[in-house]
């Protein structure tokens, strides 16, 4: 808990203290909350999971499905709309803006068909999505990528790869650090 909490305050110039991220950070309880959830998915107690999961949605306004694979430090800054789908799986040190959705393309018919299979995408190890950025489908988002403020992802992304636009298209090369909003001019090729 104590590297998870320092992590956010090493990307958060507005983070003051560990405790005022416990008692003020929507993100931080939701990320509570999911672990609590995802305890019981895993337990097969699905209905209590996802109990658990809406009232952290009604509590933060962060819906992640207790199904969802998460890794270390998940910084889910300001946190209002995030929407993580059941199969998307996310690695180490990444960064989510608010209004940002993991989804799924699949119609909302033959749901037989679609369960048991990826659906949602994959974010590798230190990946920032910028607020309103849609990542859909069973893709895959490289390492150290950054994802621009409402961009539409719907394909495959290399690592260290900075994507703005709808569809987003590759505009830059990560390697210059952390971006909090993802996209700067300085970016563009």
């Amino acid at each position: 808990m104590n590297d998870f909490l320092q992590s956010i305050i090493d990307r958060d110039p507005a983070a003051k203290s560990k405790l005022s991220l416990i008692l003020t950070y929507p993100g931080v309880k939701a990320i509570f909350f999911y672990k609590i959830a995802n305890f019981f998915a895993i337990a097969k107690f699905d209905l209590v999971a996802r109990i658990i999961s809406q009232f952290s949605r009604f509590l933060t306004g962060i819906e992640i499905h207790p199904r969802a694979k998460i890794g270390k430090n998940l910084f889910i800054d300001h946190g209002m709309g995030v929407v993580i789908g059941e199969t998307s799986e996310i690695g180490n040190n990444v960064t989510i803006y608010h209004n940002v959705t993991l989804g799924g393309i699949a119609p909302s018919i033959n749901s037989n068909d679609q369960r048991n299979m990826k659906r949602h995408p994959t974010l590798e190890d230190n990946v920032v999505v910028g607020s309103g950025a849609q990542i859909l489908g069973p893709i895959i988002i490289g390492k150290n990528s950054l994802i621009g403020s409402n961009s539409v992802v719907t394909k495959n992304v290399p690592e260290k790869s900075v994507m703005a636009g709808i569809p987003a298209r590759r505009v830059g090369d990560a390697t210059k650090g952390f971006k909090p909003y993802a996209v700067t001019d300085e970016d563009k090729e």
